[in-house]
């Protein structure tokens, strides 16, 4: 006898009910999800790991002093029988029972993976049992080659996609990792998990969406953060600054976007009545880049250059969104303090590539963007993106539409039934996103306010000003957003705010102290009452910013 099973043996034989680590243990009564194959579970105890992931999308909304932490490692490999794909689940499990505080909390993923690896520490930190899924295409590795294209399994072969894989991402993995998760917990501590929670930031918001529209009684709490949803749309409007390149023959350094995307947080700064770096009032900010041109700006020092007409048009389509021949709108656009060109970890709508002098510039799209094009509408990862006119592009967002919103879209706005199961849901975008629109989320946010009723009661949505993709930028981060989740779902406490604190390390302003301001829930804003502006008893929820309350114009 093995001294794991010997070990088992001795347990149960003694009526002990410690928790036992162990693949024999859990092999004892498998998962069983229809239509699923557990092919392998592995077990390990863990202790003193002190590697949490410290960047989007898996730092969000857990506050948690990072020591170091025991668990239960526990890994399930299961397939699909005939459809050949393998999907990894890991689930996180504290040690001893006593550390354990009952909960379940799932994770999200990023671009195209759908966890992180060292995502479910802080969750067990706080006492969590924390799992997340790979989808069928493992997220360890090089991020550039897990997260950002899917060139591994999109496709069977040039012109075939792998739907199932596709699928597999899209939802179905996400309801088996909760299944198989939850009986990995319950079979660990030999008692019901009482609440379950969902946590994650874009791809991970958009899992969020999915769960509370498709498998609506897996989790009693959700909070989706810049959530990749209406994906067939926003991931080929990503692109258009690159058609606007391509039609006025000009690709602008990142120097220049930069001295714009500068010029016009300086223009709508104060709009709200406090001058903090942070465009607080988009809806009113009517900065024109056209406005800008021919003003000086500088690349490196002493190497003074004059913004160009054609750098401020495509800005302005940035802003705007891609336009039809008549005018309307296709979709929205970013806001004006969004990083054109990106920031230290992520690209942006408008980033070029250049030479060391900043010159020679040429397109440099967003990479998923560029891969959902390459992969999954022309179904070719050798195509030349550089020949997409405006032509061919509206040709794409069609075949991205008519192919692919029952497989990705998440954006049912018929919740009722994650309503009618007690749901709770907070979704939460950062203003200065610079990859993914924030009006895209409160397009959903209203959509679902004409579906259903008293949406207050189980979903309430919240704009941040000044905070990037995730995470990132000047303003103020809601960081304790999973202790208002629990509140809600546990206390029946809603959230008029969440509590909101600059994160210095992640700013423009890294020796800053910490500054304090709530996030108010749609429509209110955090109107200015006076007082030291970095502390948030000095501002309210309020219908408007002082003298222009009540004016909601769109981004």
């Amino acid at each position: 006898m093995s001294p794991r099973a010997a070990l088992l043996f001795l347990a149960l034989a003694t009526g002990s009910s410690a928790a036992i680590c162990t693949a024999d243990a859990f092999w004892k009564a498998p998962p069983k999800v229809f239509g699923s194959e557990v092919l392998d579970i592995h077990a390990e105890e863990v202790r003193g790991w002190n590697e949490y992931a410290t960047a989007s999308p898996t730092f969000p909304a857990l506050p948690v002093e990072q020591k170091p932490i025991d668990f239960c490692n526990v890994t399930i490999f299961y397939t699909h029988p005939g459809l050949n794909d393998t999907i990894r689940v890991s689930i996180w499990l504290p040690l001893q029972e006593q550390e354990w505080n009952g909960r379940f909390l799932g994770q999200g993923g990023g671009g195209w993976a759908a966890g992180g690896h060292g995502a479910l520490a802080a969750g067990v930190a706080l006492g969590y049992a924390a799992a997340d899924t790979d989808a069928g295409h493992t997220y360890f590795g090089d991020m550039a080659d897990i997260g950002l294209t899917s060139r591994s399994w999109s496709l069977t072969s040039p012109g075939n996609v792998n739907l199932h894989a596709l699928q597999n991402f899209a939802y179905r993995a996400l309801d088996d990792m909760a299944w198989i998760a939850k009986h990995i917990t319950k079979t660990y501590y030999s008692k019901d998990i009482a609440y379950s929670y969902w946590n994650g930031c874009s791809t991970g918001g958009r899992q969020g969406l999915t769960l509370a529209q498709r498998y609506h009684e897996q989790f009693q709490g959700i909070i989706s953060a810049a959530p990749a949803a209406n994906w067939v749309t926003f991931l080929v409007t990503e692109y258009y600054a690159h058609i606007k390149m391509r039609e006025l023959n000009y690709y602008p350094p990142i120097c220049e976007l930069q001295a714009i995307t500068k010029a016009a947080i300086k223009a709508c700064d104060e709009l709200d009545g406090v001058k903090d770096g942070v465009i607080s009032a988009p809806r009113l900010c009517g900065f024109d880049a056209k406005s800008i041109v021919g003003q000086k700006y500088e690349c490196k020092e002493g190497d003074t250059r004059q913004i160009t007409k054609e750098a401020a048009e495509v800005a302005n389509a940035v802003w705007t969104g891609p336009l039809k021949k008549d005018g309307t709108p296709i979709w929205h656009g970013l806001a004006h303090e969004a990083p054109l060109a990106g920031q230290a970890n992520f690209q942006g709508l408008a980033k070029t590539k250049c030479d060391s002098q900043e010159k020679n510039c040429k397109s440099d799209p967003f990479v998923i963007s560029a891969d959902w094009i390459k992969q999954f509408l022309l179904k070719d990862p050798d195509y030349d993106l550089s020949n997409i006119d405006e032509e061919l592009f509206h040709n794409l967002l069609r075949i991205s539409r008519q192919e692919y919103h029952s497989i990705m879209d998440t954006s049912d706005p018929d919740l009722t039934p994650f309503k009618e199961a007690g749901g709770k849901l907070i979704l939460w975008h950062g203003l200065g996103d610079e990859l993914i629109f924030p009006n895209g989320s409160l397009n959903y946010y209203e959509r679902v306010k004409e579906a259903t009723t008293d949406v207050e009661d189980y979903f309430r949505y919240f704009e941040v000003p000044g905070v990037l993709h995730c995470f990132g930028g000047d303003g103020a981060f809601p960081l304790t957003a999973l202790n208002s989740l629990v509140d809600w779902v546990e206390k029946g406490k809603a959230p008029d705010h969440l509590d909101g604190q600059t994160l210095p390390m992640f700013s423009s302003k890294p020796d800053a102290e910490p500054a304090y301001r709530p996030l108010c829930a749609y429509p209110k804003v955090a109107a200015y009452k006076g007082g030291d502006v970095n502390k948030a008893e000095s501002f309210e929820c309020a219908d408007g910013f002082g003298k222009v309350a009540g004016k909601r114009d769109e981004l």
